[in-house]
């Protein structure tokens, strides 16, 4: 009788332990997904300052200066980060998870030269400014994608129309050069990139299958980071563009 008591007792708990180890192994995914993507931030950021000491000597351009910002080359330096980014998310499923996370710290390494610009124009003091306002809002963000019982699936696929709209404007503003369209593009930048925070990171969520091997849950963690680490990187330099004070 107390084996049937037992029985009953360990069958009925069964659930409940179950539902603990999904939540054990989901918080784990996320962990690791927020912790490749703050990896990838620290080395944009490394590089973008490296970048900008060794091109930037007294105020002046340094032999290395010339080659990143004043000669043909600075178009390697523009496009390389955006040929990485898509030579990853194609061919992800096809490479080893260190493969992959190598590749994501390169192309995080791309895209810091890229971004040293930025040192020329704006000061540092409101650069730091500027990360922690959007680390700040990137946080409350993506804890609301995470906690939220609303499904944003369909807020996602309106952000995803937006941003190719943006793209379109950005691309039509290099030639007009109006501070008009430039203001409006960098007010709907941030609202869609704080709204593609929410929704990636409900999206990463409901990518963690508990029976995934290491291999896949890997790759899923790093294109998890990647999606993040973009959005974050979007709504930076977004907020930049209001919140930056000009050398």
């Amino acid at each position: 009788m107390a084996d049937l008591r037992n029985y009953n007792a360990r069958v009925a708990s069964a659930p409940a332990r179950a539902g603990a180890d999904i939540d054990e192994g989901l918080r784990a995914y996320m962990l690791k997904v927020y912790n490749l993507m703050a990896l990838g931030l620290a080395i944009t950021g490394l590089a973008a300052w490296g970048t900008f000491n060794f091109a930037v000597v007294d105020g002046q351009l340094t032999a290395f200066g010339q080659l990143v910002y004043a000669s043909a080359f600075r178009w390697v330096v523009i496009l390389a980060p955006l040929a990485m980014v898509f030579f990853l998310s194609f061919r992800i499923n096809k490479m080893s998870v260190s493969a992959a996370q190598t590749t994501f710290w390169v192309y995080a390494g791309l895209v810091g030269m890229s971004l040293s610009t930025i040192f020329l124009v704006y000061t540092g003091t409101s650069i730091v400014r500027t990360f922690f306002i959007t680390a700040t809002a990137f946080g409350g963000l993506s804890l609301y994608g995470y906690t939220t019982k609303r499904d944003l699936s369909a807020m996602g696929s309106f952000l995803v129309m937006g941003l190719f709209g943006l793209i379109i404007a950005m691309i039509v503003n290099i030639f007009l050069g109006s501070s008009a369209l430039q203001f409006a593009i960098s007010v709907i930048g941030v609202l869609i990139f704080a709204g593609l925070t929410a929704y990636d990171t409900q999206q990463i969520k409901e990518m963690y299958y508990e029976g995934d091997g290491a291999e896949v849950a890997g790759r899923k963690s790093i294109m998890g980071a990647l999606r993040l680490y973009l959005d974050f990187i979007n709504l930076f330099m977004f907020l930049l563009h209001f919140l930056g004070n000009r050398e």
